[in-house]
């Protein structure tokens, strides 16, 4: 997952132009990093500086069963809110 640096984002603007970048387990090649400025302000990039943070994450495969009902549970299909906590 390739995230942006809080410090651009808060400081300058700059954020990661998809939000968060997925990249592909088998993914072999140069990683590149969409950028945008959402600042009135130009902001330069020089070469070496730090622009996106790169973290290595466990990748979890669900095992899916289909069904054609679901048991009750206390929250039913309530939604936002439902369990109390605003």
């Amino acid at each position: 997952l390739v995230f942006a640096r809080s410090g651009l984002a808060v400081k300058s603007g700059i954020s990661l132009s998809n939000g968060v970048g997925v990249i592909d387990s088998d993914y072999t090649g140069e990683i590149l990093v969409g950028l945008i400025n959402q600042s009135d302000s130009e902001f330069t990039f020089n070469p070496g500086d730090r622009i996106a943070q790169l973290a290595v994450v466990p990748v979890c495969r669900a095992c899916v069963v289909v069904t054609d009902s679901l048991s009750p549970t206390a929250r039913g299909s309530g939604g936002f809110g439902s369990t109390g906590i605003k």
